[in-house]
């Protein structure tokens, strides 16, 4: 059960950052996403990136929005597919099993993707002092999730209303 839930909790933070990717490819130009709310908003001011930084990281996440676009529109069809056999109550288990799978495989393409553009970005953009940085960062989100992880399920107590 455990496995299962931080697999689905890794597939919806994959979702979230690729939603942050688009998001912040909307947000204006090169350098823009630097100084707008989200995650790399963020990660550009803690990081300190120069414009010149963020035009190369502008420039990457372009040419993968541009790669990923066959990705995102099979998710977008497939969410489609999901609301269309669940329309009016409907739940017939193997169909929404298939799509559930095939929505997941996209996924695990998209978290690829997008790992691989943070790793381009860590080794080929970041300066020495930036990637020391981002390793304390990570290892904040690390020490969140853990904290997470550990701390006990709650459940709702309420008393059962009676008759």
């Amino acid at each position: 059960m455990k496995s299962k839930f931080i697999t689905a909790a890794l597939l919806a933070a994959a979702l979230c950052t690729t939603g942050a990717l688009a998001h912040a490819e909307d947000e204006g130009g090169p350098g823009g996403w630097g100084h707008h709310r989200g995650h790399f908003g963020y990660m550009s001011r803690e990081l300190n990136l120069t414009p010149a930084q963020k035009e190369q990281i502008h420039t990457m996440m372009q040419a993968q929005r541009t790669a990923n676009r066959p990705l995102m529109q099979q998710m977008e069809q497939n969410r489609a597919a999901i609301l269309t056999a669940t329309a009016g109550g409907a739940f017939n288990q193997a169909t929404i099993q298939s799509l559930a799978t095939k929505q997941a495989q996209l996924e695990v393409q998209l978290t690829v993707q997008r790992t691989e553009l943070e790793s381009k970005i860590y080794n080929s953009v970041l300066t020495t002092e930036q990637k020391a940085t981002a390793d304390q960062m990570r290892q904040k989100q690390l020490a969140r999730i853990q904290q997470h992880l550990a701390a006990p399920v709650t459940t709702d107590t309420a008393p059962a209303a009676t008759e």
